[in-house]
């Protein structure tokens, strides 16, 4: 289930409460960045393993960077495209913890006052 499903089923029950959602996950991204390290390294020689290691760095609102990375396992399965999803989908994954700890600390000077 991808975060879009689980969206529509917080929608769908009804759950309106405070949270982080897709949407605001993408509009925390000003600037997005991916290559296979490979491609980049300009010291020799280069060692077959990182020409299958594809990076994302993702820049926030704030000038934070989160990465996400995917390694392939074998040459033949090689695909830029498909390294480049999932290594954003890993570095996307780092930024909803972020986030729910910024709401929260919203949620309790909130409470507070």
């Amino acid at each position: 289930m991808n975060d879009e499903q689980i969206e529509e089923q917080i929608q769908a029950k009804g759950l309106n409460a405070p949270r982080i959602t897709p949407a605001d996950i993408e509009n925390e991204i000003v600037g997005e960045y991916s290559f296979v390290v490979g491609d980049v390294l300009q010291q020799a020689p280069i060692l077959d393993s990182v020409k299958l290691l594809t990076i994302s760095v993702l820049v926030l609102r704030n000038g934070f960077t989160v990465t996400g990375e995917s390694a392939c396992a074998s040459a033949e399965n090689f695909d830029a495209d498909i390294g480049r999803r999932v290594a954003r989908d890993k570095a996307v994954s780092k930024i909803w913890p972020l986030l729910g700890f910024r709401l929260r600390d919203q949620l309790a000077v909130n409470a507070a006052a």
